[in-house]
């Protein structure tokens, strides 16, 4: 009942959240919609940076990962992130200055139409995969919490994530993420030390139980297999559309360089707890389903009512704000790459259209990533495939548009195409290591040979309100 009681309060809180903050008065533009206005503070965007990013992929990919492969093979799994987040505070007052609504409208304004069409197609594949895992990763825990299954849960997770997404765009989103992010850190720490503490005697008695295969620096992998663990995450976080909107949406360029130090602090919080818990799980819970490594501590009888509950709602805060983050990026992919591409007057002129369009594409990209979620047999299959898509197949043509000018429209195009294909094909063909191994050196090494043989693209012209955010620095 307890469990039960804490859910609603939080579902509550969330949508009640979203509903005012997506009053018509508040949100009039496609701006307003996925870049809140350019209004947002630092601490603000450090949460929801945070809880974009460390989602059902962390608590159940993430958990399952540690469980298999130890404590330690876990950190390098995580510090995909931590590193990720610690360079883009190197890289963030460039990003705010940019201002683009989406990566694929930056890639066209650097390379040209082709590039943009083709970054938008695999942005929104790889984008709705990780959606997709969202929804798989509340379905668990709606299951656990009350009489419903896991696919009863995980239509109710659509119909939750959706209407934050949609209800006031970006604006309400972070607010929510924030609020959650305080929820996580809080309930992350309680639940890990009640599990340290209680059930297992103290930190010496963790080590001391420890399994000693699982305690080696890469546990039972082989240093190129954790390549491919750490790899998908370090690259989604540099090229991920997700963050870079929400350095764009920062007051100022030194705002959202804050914002990104902060994102790296609270990811430190919320990481480590995360890989106690779920190598706890193997000294008291051995049994567990590994994607169940750090919910089964809840419902298991390892820790008291209120303590599972908080677990819980934890880590159900962690999905839902993934899951309204990535519908709400899709859908400025939609209205800004698709529909109203190269229609910059339309806003001013009729700003209404763009944010009815966006909120109809959040309802479309939601129904699609819950169809694909069917085909694939685990959530970290899901995670890693989505992850490498964007990974290999953007973010290297996403850093070279912003920081190097010999890169060439030719370059950026064959890279984004190799990457894209490489994936897909060591999917369906390759063993061994993960395909982000394979993928992401090739597509390197296209945009590189193809640039240096082909003429460079145009530097990027800073707009007006770039200069003056230039100013600002």
């Amino acid at each position: 009942m307890i469990n039960i009681i804490v859910l609603i309060t939080y579902i509550l809180l969330m949508v009640a959240i979203a509903a005012w903050l997506g009053k018509r008065s508040k949100m009039k533009t496609g701006t307003d919609f996925v870049l809140a206005g350019q209004s947002l503070p630092a601490w603000v965007l450090a949460g929801t940076m945070l809880t974009t990013f460390v989602g059902s992929g962390s608590i159940i990919g993430g958990a399952s990962f540690v469980f298999q492969n130890g404590p330690l093979a876990g950190i390098f799994f995580f510090l995909g992130t931590l590193l990720g987040a610690l360079t883009l505070g190197f890289l963030a007052q460039k990003i705010r200055r940019k201002s683009f609504h989406t990566v694929p409208q930056l890639l066209r304004t650097r390379f040209g139409n082709s590039t943009g069409v083709i970054g938008t197609v695999i942005v929104l594949i790889a984008f709705t995969g990780i959606a997709a895992t969202q929804f798989t990763g509340a379905g668990y825990i709606f299951s656990l919490i009350t009489p419903l299954s896991q696919t009863q849960g995980a239509v109710i997770a659509v119909l939750l994530i959706t209407f934050l997404a949609l209800a006031g765009g970006l604006k309400s989103v972070a607010w929510t993420d924030f609020l959650s992010a305080v929820v996580i850190i809080i309930g992350l720490v309680v639940a890990v030390g009640f599990v340290l503490v209680q059930d297992i005697g103290g930190f010496g008695s963790y080590v001391d139980r420890l399994d000693p295969a699982l305690s080696s620096v890469t546990g039972p992998l082989t240093p190129l297999q954790i390549l491919g663990y750490f790899l998908p995450l370090f690259l989604l976080c540099l090229g991920d559309q997700n963050m870079h909107q929400r350095l764009s949406a920062a007051k100022s360029p030194r705002t959202a360089q804050r914002a990104a130090f902060l994102f790296f602090a609270g990811g430190l919080m919320m990481v480590i707890p995360i890989i106690l818990l779920a190598s706890s799980a193997t000294i008291v819970n051995p049994g567990s389903d590994p994607d169940m490594a750090v919910l089964g501590l809840a419902v298991g009888g390892f820790t008291p009512e209120v303590v599972g509950a908080v677990i819980l709602v934890t880590a159900l805060a962690l999905i839902v704000t993934t899951g309204s983050s990535y519908l709400l990026t899709c859908s400025g992919n939609i209205v800004y790459d698709l529909i109203f591409r190269g229609r910059e007057s339309t806003e001013q002129a009729q700003p209404g259209k763009q944010v009815l369009t966006a909120r109809v594409s959040v309802v479309v990209v939601a129904v699609c990533a819950y169809i694909l979620v069917q085909f694939f047999p685990t959530l970290l299959d899901l995670q890693m495939y989505a992850y490498t898509m964007y990974g290999a197949a953007v973010t290297p043509a996403v850093l070279a548009a912003l920081f190097w000018r010999r890169v060439s429209a030719a370059g950026a195009v064959a890279s984004m195409l190799t990457g894209g294909v490489a994936t897909v094909l060591w999917e369906v063909f390759g063993d061994g290591v993960n395909s982000v191994v394979v993928a992401f050196p090739i597509a390197a090494a296209v945009l590189v040979i193809t640039s240096l043989a082909t003429k460079p693209a145009p530097a990027l012209e800073e707009s007006p309100a770039q200069r003056r955010a230039a100013a600002e620095a």
